[in-house]
Parts: structure tokens; sequence; C-alpha cells
């Protein structure tokens, strides 16, 4: 009966480690694929915007013809942000880098859009650039949310993979850390006001 003994405790601890790495992993690939799914959501959210820029610049360009650079700056940010792609794989703190930049000149560009909209009174009383005025805000703070929640996700997933035993089971797999979204460059000082 000792014997038996002998391999059972051994046996019953082999099983608890392979159940607890199982259940790890498991629970690392949950949270990466939650991570993957917000960044889907990110994405949705600056494709929301780049498809309403056409729409925006047209109802522009009836009305303020003349002003075709900054129309073509904002079509030409938005190509610029549409070729950057980040695989959801692989977000590296470079490659978000570069997808914010390029999301921040489609930002920078309707920045100027809108400036230019104060000069026509017609526009702005526009039916429809209202409406699309109004949707692209409404995607502004979708962006915003779908970013916040993105970190959330991040954070979570980094928490995970860097709490020891996890972060050996995160080696062994090859779970990496994945970047965040963060302010711009300069975001931190107050805007400066010209009257």
């Amino acid at each position: 009966m000792k014997k038996h003994l002998g391999w059972i405790i051994p046996a019953i601890i082999v099983v608890i480690i392979i159940f607890w790495g199982i259940g790890g992993y498991n629970g690392m690939v949950s949270l990466d694929e939650g991570v993957q799914n917000k960044w889907a959501d990110v994405e949705t959210q600056y494709q929301r915007r780049a498809d309403l820029i056409p729409n925006l610049v047209n109802t522009v360009k009836g009305y303020a013809a003349h002003e075709s650079q900054t129309l073509e700056n904002v079509v030409k940010a938005r190509s610029e942000a549409s070729s950057v792609k980040v695989d959801p794989q692989n977000i590296t703190p470079e490659k978000l880098a570069e997808y914010q930049k390029a999301q921040s000149g489609v930002s920078s560009a309707l920045g100027r859009l809108m400036v230019i909209v104060e000069k026509y009174p017609d526009l702005k009383a526009n039916q429809n650039f209202l409406e699309l005025q109004s949707q692209l805000e409404g995607t502004e703070n979708r962006i915003n949310t779908a970013r916040r929640d993105f970190n959330e996700a991040a954070k979570g997933f980094n928490t995970e993979i860097r709490r020891f035993p996890k972060n050996i089971l995160a080696g062994m797999f090859g779970f990496e850390k994945k970047a965040y979204f963060e302010a711009e460059k300069g975001a931190e000082k107050a805007p400066e006001v010209q009257f």
C-alpha cells in the first residue's frame, strides 16, 4: 500500500500543475482575444470617420471651391491614414505610434476644414453639412471611447502576463506586452489662443 502512495502524491502534483498551466494559458488567450476585439473596435471607428470624409469634403466643395488646398489635404490625410495597417496580433509601440500619427493627420486636416467652414454661413446652415458634422462629432467620441476601451483591455492583458507565475507561461508561449494609445506630444500644454 505504501508503494502506491509514493507515486500518487507526485502524480496529483503533476496533474495540478498541468491544469494550472492549461487554465493560465487559456486565460491569456482570452485576454489576448479581448485586446484584438477592442483593436477591431478602434479600427471600425476610424473607418467610420474615413467614410464620412468624402461626403463632408463634397459638401464643403460646393460652397468653398477656392479652398481646394485644404480639401485636398483632408483627402490626402485620409488616404495616408487608411494605408497604415496594424496587425492586432503584433501591436508594437512603434506601429501604434505610426498609426496614431496617421490618424492625427486626419484630425488636424479636419480641424483646418472646420475653421474654413466658419467663413461660410450658408454652409453652416446647410442641413446635409450639419448632419455630417454631427456624425463626425459622434464618431470622434466613439473613437475616444474605443481607444480607452482598447487601453483597458491591453492593461488587463499586460497585467496578467507580467504577474508571477503566469509570466513564466507567457514567456514560454510567446505572449508579449501590448502597446497603449498615448496622448500626442504637446497635448499636456494648454492650446495657444490668439484674438
